[in-house]
């Protein structure tokens, strides 16, 4: 089995819309499981299988990072209504290392997906979760969080995000 690693920024993946999981089963179980072990060993609390370089509408993430432990997995989710309510908050991304910026996010989502049965679910998240979900489903619609930024932000990081894609380019 080939091994999956983070792809960072300048990764064509990153900025291509990910397909729609069609075929449930085994293989998407083993895929789900290898996501969420690279989530955690690279301390994240949210990934999109883009960020790993598979081009699927699949993310993980704590349901609930301030309490438990527990991973969600969401196939083909869709944020189908978000609250009037937003705050900002400082975010940071795997795909995008030693950057971090403020981004607006709703404060509620409410989502609809597909589980790993592909069984269709709908779920309410708030907060953090809610925020998570925001950032993961924008990873499988090709947006990165720094598409966020203030333009006086977006100028402040410029130089590192293009050492970054050049070190991208010399790797592939």
């Amino acid at each position: 089995m080939k091994s999956m690693e983070i792809k960072t920024y300048g990764a064509d993946v990153l900025r291509t819309r990910a397909e729609a999981v069609v075929d449930f089963g085994p293989e998407l179980e083993s895929f789900v499981g290898r996501m969420k072990s690279i989530m955690i060993s690279e301390q994240g609390i949210g990934l999109a299988a883009p960020q790993v370089g598979i081009s699927k509408r699949v993310i993980v993430f704590y349901s609930d990072p301030e309490n438990s432990p527990k991973i969600q997995a969401m196939m083909n989710p869709e944020i189908i209504a978000s609250s009037d309510e937003y705050d900002k908050m400082e975010e940071g991304c795997l795909s995008i290392p030693d950057i971090r910026g403020d981004v607006q996010r709703a404060l509620e989502v409410d989502v609809k997906y597909q589980t790993l049965e592909g069984k269709e679910q709908r779920g309410r998240f708030y907060n953090l979760p809610a925020r998570i979900i925001q950032h993961e489903v924008d990873h499988i619609n090709k947006i990165l969080f720094i598409d966020h930024l203030s333009f006086a932000k977006k100028a402040m990081i410029r130089g590192k995000l293009k050492k970054l894609s050049r070190e991208n380019a010399s790797k592939g």
